[in-house]
């Protein structure tokens, strides 16, 4: 799999790009900020996702670790409403 990712660099780049934009979403932002200080992240977000694909190319797993730390989130979010959808706590 990782070949397949080497042979094909966009895809790979915006798949990184996709992934650490979504865990940035859904974790590290607390509040809305300025246009301008949204695009700065983004870019910053864009400069990090070429250091990530240089270590794709590499070798280590990257793509791949970011697709298992989604698919984490995911089933905490799918756990809390449930939680929420039964009422109950957790204890």
């Amino acid at each position: 799999m990782n070949e397949w990712f080497a042979n094909h660099l966009l895809i790979t780049y915006l798949l990184i790009f996709v992934f650490m934009s979504y865990v940035y979403n859904k974790v590290f932002r607390t509040r809305k900020l300025p246009v301008l200080k949204t695009a700065l992240i983004y870019v910053l977000l864009a400069i990090g996702s070429v250091m990530l694909l240089v270590f794709q190319i590499v070798g280590l797993p990257i793509v791949l670790c970011l697709a298992v730390a989604i698919s984490l989130m995911f089933m905490v979010r799918i756990r809390y409403f449930i939680e929420k959808r039964t009422g109950k706590r957790p204890t």
